[in-house]
């Protein structure tokens, strides 16, 4: 007896293509566009800079020479930039109960799904043995 699988309607697999994609877009864009995502850069713009106040010497000139920029208001904000090292115990404490409760929801749902796996291949477990 060969076991045949439940077959997925192919409006159910464009639905779950769709949710997928959204979910990662999502997961990938959602953090850039709240300002949560990378190494936060604080500008710190010198007033009237010059190279030498950028602290650039005659060989990092040259490189931003080779890159276009030859005024140095224009290397000012990304030169003096700096990471933002604040911290926040509020976004760690939402941050590990998203993944907590992601944690929780997979291993239900796999649960679930493999008790239903088992059931359609097996059938109803037998009861009275060993327990």
């Amino acid at each position: 007896m060969a076991y045949n699988p439940p077959k997925q309607s192919l409006a159910g697999q464009v639905f779950d293509v769709i949710t997928l994609l959204v979910l990662t877009i999502g997961a990938l864009y959602i953090p850039l566009y709240m300002g949560l995502a990378g190494a936060a850069k604080v500008p710190n713009p010198v007033a009237n800079p010059t190279w030498e106040t950028l602290g650039q010497n005659p060989v990092e000139q040259q490189q931003w020479a080779a890159l276009g920029i030859t005024d140095p208001a224009a290397a000012n904000d990304i030169v003096t930039a700096r990471f933002d090292y604040s911290f926040s115990w509020m976004a760690l404490f939402v941050m590990a109960v998203l993944v907590i409760g992601y944690f929780v929801m997979v291993v239900r749902l796999s649960d679930r799904e493999y008790r239903e796996v088992i059931e359609e291949r097996f059938g109803q477990p037998k009861r009275g043995h060993g327990g």
